[in-house]
């Protein structure tokens, strides 16, 4: 699957400074094996050029990170991505991207403090590599969606899919194209909404989650 992204990054004209106004940052947190999406994701919803950590895979790291999955990924994630989405005045969505490589799964725990809500993707060629990341979040007690990437791989069903990754009833499961601005929107929809409807008072929960601030892209 290639990186690049449906949507062009916004002209830097066109990209308006974060309001005095904005007081509240709420943190997401974009988890998953190696090679999954993570950060095309973050690239294609950011409304700011996103920070990244890449650097490029070198012969070297052959024997310590396994490409034989990923064979076209010829960049990776060393420490973070970092994005930002305004949702209105007062409340912006942090966009974090996780490292996906096993040696870096020490930096997840400090990813994960703050944290609101995380979204796994899933390449379901490969669903074993996102198991740990579901491990971890559920350990922190962190809610999370599930989002599988689209790579063109075999076709399951969402049962499927649950049983493979062990998911709890509750959990969100829905596909996407990280590469896609709009899909990648869809994403931090569910999660919102999935976040709205665990915090809302159980008075509000049992009449329907209140309807969830759009990101403004």
């Amino acid at each position: 699957m290639d990186s690049v992204t449906s949507e062009a990054l916004a002209p830097a004209s066109a990209r308006t400074p974060l309001q005095a106004s904005a007081d509240n940052g709420l943190k997401i947190v974009i988890v998953g094996g190696f090679g999954v999406g993570k950060t095309t994701l973050v690239r294609s919803v950011s409304e700011i050029r996103p920070l990244n950590t890449e650097e490029t895979m070198t012969q070297a790291g052959a024997a310590v990170d396994d490409i034989s999955e990923v064979r076209g990924k010829s960049a990776t994630t060393v420490a973070f991505d970092f994005g930002r989405i305004t949702l209105d005045a007062h409340n912006v969505l942090y966009l974090f991207g996780a490292p996906g490589q096993e040696r870096f799964w020490f930096l997840w725990d400090r990813l994960f403090s703050g944290t609101l809500g995380a979204v796994v993707l899933v390449d379901t060629r490969r669903i074993d590599a996102s198991w740990y990341a579901i491990d971890r979040l559920e350990h922190h007690g962190t809610p999370f969606i599930v989002a599988c990437n689209d790579f063109g791989g075999p076709t399951h069903t969402p049962a499927q899919i649950r049983e493979a990754l062990d998911l709890d009833p509750h959990v969100p499961l829905i596909d996407c194209d990280a590469r896609s601005r709009e899909s990648a929107k869809r994403v931090l929809i569910t999660l919102v909404e999935h976040l709205a409807s665990l915090y809302a008072p159980h008075g509000a929960a049992a009449q329907g989650a209140p309807n969830s601030p759009e990101p403004a892209l």
